[in-house]
């Protein structure tokens, strides 16, 4: 007993047990006063950019020790020289947190694993600001009404960085399914792909985010400048794009082997928003970004200026995250290897 005793004695010295309330406290000392390095992945003016940008106003006040976070963006390769700089390039202590393309976190598993220098299990999982729907359209004078269309003729559309959803929906539809979506790559992100439907350069786009498209040309759809004609997010569609008769491409997706190839890549849009923090943050400082960004969630200044930015808000928690990414990872060899070759 004795010897029992004076063992645990012994390893309270070399592992003390650190309280809740002590580990706040170096948690606070720890960010107190301190710049935190929010990198973005995207290009100015986009869909993910501006989510950011919002948040980055917001999360700080959230933190314990109201650290300054400074927004940054690094765009770049569809936000893979964001997330390979995540990984191995910058600090894991806490002080550098990123938000990327949702391609950007499946890469590693069903793209060019040479360009996606990292296992996306390794990050750490702070949240999604929102669950996407993408969608489809044409401009008017093309004339497209449904998915059939883009079965029958060619339209010509607008792609972004080798992750983006712009350039790996409509890749993976003509693979896996037979639509005849003509790729227009090399646009730095959604901004400069919708601008190149006003100026004729392409007919329209495929895998946009709802989220991204409504802030800044929503107007189009209620002027009648594109039809939206497809929708690829939930089963049962998004109420709005419901409403327009935007058909979901599960409607049209008969083949069991096809639907599950395709799940694996747009089951993506669960956490349409991603922020991630490079591997290896303490576990209570992981946990702090955490609980600040739930807390920013429901912040009534960040739900206001995100109304007021028109950007949809319907949360994921960083554990919820985390096993979402996990069970992606645990999908067996010979679909993953299809849905790679599909993103080709």
């Amino acid at each position: 007993m004795r010897l029992t005793s004076n063992f645990a004695a012994a390893l309270a010295v070399l592992f003390p047990i650190i309280s809740p309330a002590r580990a706040a406290d170096s948690v606070e000392a720890f960010y107190t006063g301190r710049t935190v390095d929010f990198v973005i992945g995207s290009a100015a003016g986009g869909g993910y950019g501006v989510y950011a940008l919002v948040l980055a106003r917001h999360i700080g006040k959230h933190i314990p020790g109201r650290p300054n976070v400074v927004g940054r963006l690094m765009d770049g390769a569809g936000s893979l020289t964001a997330a390979n700089q995540l990984y191995s390039r910058l600090a894991s202590d806490g002080s550098v947190f990123g938000a990327v393309f949702t391609g950007a976190i499946v890469e590693p598993l069903i793209g060019d694993r040479s360009k996606a220098r990292y296992d996306s299990r390794r990050f750490g999982y702070i949240g999604s600001a929102n669950r996407e729907t993408s969608i489809c359209f044409a401009h008017r004078d093309v004339g497209f009404k449904s998915w059939q269309d883009v079965f029958d003729r060619k339209l010509i559309v607008g792609g972004a960085g080798w992750t983006s959803s712009i350039r790996q929906y409509p890749a993976v539809l003509n693979t896996i399914l037979g639509t005849k979506f003509e790729i227009i790559t090399g646009y730095p992100g959604s901004k400069e792909a919708m601008q190149a439907v006003e100026k004729g350069e392409v007919q329209g786009t495929c895998g946009i985010q709802l989220s991204s498209f409504m802030p800044t040309n929503g107007g189009w759809i209620d002027g009648g400048l594109v039809k939206v004609f497809g929708q690829i997010g939930a089963v049962g569609g998004e109420p709005s794009m419901n409403k327009l008769g935007a058909q979901s491409i599960w409607d049209v997706v008969k083949n069991s082997e096809d639907r599950q190839v395709l799940e694996l890549i747009f089951n993506q849009s669960e956490f349409g928003r991603p922020y991630i923090t490079p591997p290896g943050v303490p576990a209570e400082r992981l946990k702090a970004l955490r609980d600040a960004f739930d807390a920013t969630m429901r912040d009534p200044d960040f739900l206001g200026e995100a109304a007021k930015t028109k950007l949809p808000i319907n949360p994921m928690g960083g554990e919820e995250f985390a096993r979402i990414v996990d069970k992606l990872y645990e999908v067996p060899e010979p679909l993953v290897a299809r849905a790679r070759k599909a993103l080709e």
